[in-house]
């Protein structure tokens, strides 16, 4: 997400590989089983978790199977056992304080069944301290029948400005603008460090890296990214080469990355947390800054993170997290990707303020957005409401999210935190 203001440690709220480097990135996928076989494809591959089968750019492996492969057969049970209001749940990222919740929040997590929580503010506690919040979060997941679906438990650890976590046992993560001028094996090694970190604090996912490139010269004024030394440097193909390599890192230690912010808030001036109207007057549908995005995505990178900007030359109508052209057309469709597709903040940004929040909620997932975050706790209840009072009315919507919860649960199966019993 944009940054607010450039105070330390603050809430952000994220060419192409050398040979070895991809396949020392499949092996690590395989081994955290980031590979899954998907129902339905036909052809009896083997797709990373963000691959099509019929995009044959995407590395894939061979091999026959009779009947349901294992991973979606957990998720078929899990599907089978949920009850619409928990299907839906699995679909909003909801902002809880890094140093715990109250007895009041933790039940409102139950009753709204999200799949997901955000650590959000500045934490100076350590790893330790976290990985009790983090252990009180998990234990309010609700079993359904056959399976039980754990948290997503994310946080931006990007560096510099925005390091959510700090304290005993959390290094001191310099800004993306250091972290870039550092060969990318060097940086690959350190991300794998930092991801060891958050995983033995209970994060599972990291909102970051920042794939946006700021042109040069325009640090100064673009004020989410370069204006808090977000970017990795001022081309797109150095950008690519050192999110790549953090996203390696992050997969590495078993903690799953996002690409943000789609497709790029590096050319814009103002900041959507604080800023409506912000748009990108420059960026195509075949835009070399995508270049990070695509090398992310070729990756294996799980997540995307949608920008609240409008951007003129792909859809001068809609906001990007709005827009199907742009998470349809481009992302799914020119890019290839077939990951979970999380929105920037929809609770508080002034970028959607002017929406009620259930529209919000709406218009994202019917763009094709599959993770709706909100770092406003209070708006999570109107938006779920809104959803579920919708889908018996609209059979597009119901088929939008049957995909999108299938999207979550496949991740989450593959990350070890979607279990089956039997």
């Amino acid at each position: 997400m944009p940054m607010c203001a450039p105070k330390p440690f603050s809430s952000d709220h994220r060419p192409g590989a050398t040979r070895s480097g991809a396949m020392r990135l499949r092996a690590t996928a395989v081994a955290l089983g980031l590979v899954t076989v998907f129902a339905g494809c036909g052809s009896g591959q083997i797709h990373s978790a963000t691959s099509t089968p019929s995009s044959p750019s995407r590395p894939a492996g061979s091999g026959g199977h009779l009947g349901t492969p294992p991973a979606q057969s957990c998720v078929n049970t899990a599907l089978a056992g949920m009850s619409q209001a928990q299907r839906v749940g699995q679909l909003f990222m909801v902002g809880v304080s890094s140093s715990g919740i109250s007895a009041a929040q933790a039940d409102a997590l139950r009753r709204t069944h999200v799949g997901a929580v955000q650590l959000t503010g500045r934490s100076s506690a350590g790893i330790a301290a976290t990985k009790s919040v983090v252990d009180r979060l998990q234990a309010l997941t609700v079993p359904v029948h056959g399976a039980i679906s754990r948290l997503f438990v994310a946080t931006d650890q990007e560096g510099g400005n925005v390091q959510t976590l700090t304290g005993r046992g959390f290094s001191t993560i310099p800004s993306a603008v250091v972290q870039g001028r550092w060969p990318t094996a060097q940086l690959e090694s350190q991300a794998a460090s930092w991801g060891g970190q958050l995983r033995a604090a209970g994060v599972n996912v990291d909102l970051a890296p920042v794939a946006d490139t700021v042109p040069p010269g325009l640090a100064a004024v673009n004020a989410p990214i370069g204006a808090l030394s977000r970017e990795y440097g001022n081309n797109p193909t150095t950008v690519a080469a050192h999110s790549t390599s953090f996203l390696r890192g992050m997969t590495s230690s078993g903690v799953l990355a996002t690409l943000k912010h789609f497709p790029g808030l590096g050319r814009v001036r103002g900041n959507t947390d604080l800023t409506a109207n912000v748009t990108d007057y420059q960026t195509t549908r075949n835009d070399p800054y995508l270049q990070p995005f695509r090398s992310g995505i070729e990756a294996g990178a799980p997540f995307v993170m949608a920008s609240l900007a409008t951007y003129a030359r792909i859809d001068p109508v809609h906001q990007a997290v709005f827009s199907s052209v742009i998470l349809r057309d481009v992302l799914r469709g020119a890019l290839g990707f077939n990951g979970v597709v999380i929105s920037d903040d929809l609770g508080n940004a002034v970028a959607v303020k002017s929406i009620p929040a259930g529209q919000r909620a709406l218009r994202f997932l019917t763009a094709g957005g599959d993770m709706v975050l909100t770092d406003n706790p209070g708006a999570v209840g109107p938006m779920i409401s809104a959803v579920l009072a919708q889908l018996p009315k609209n059979a597009a919507l119901r088929s939008d999210v049957d995909n999108s919860v299938r999207r979550v649960l496949t991740i989450k199966q593959n990350a070890g935190l979607l279990t089956c019993q039997g």
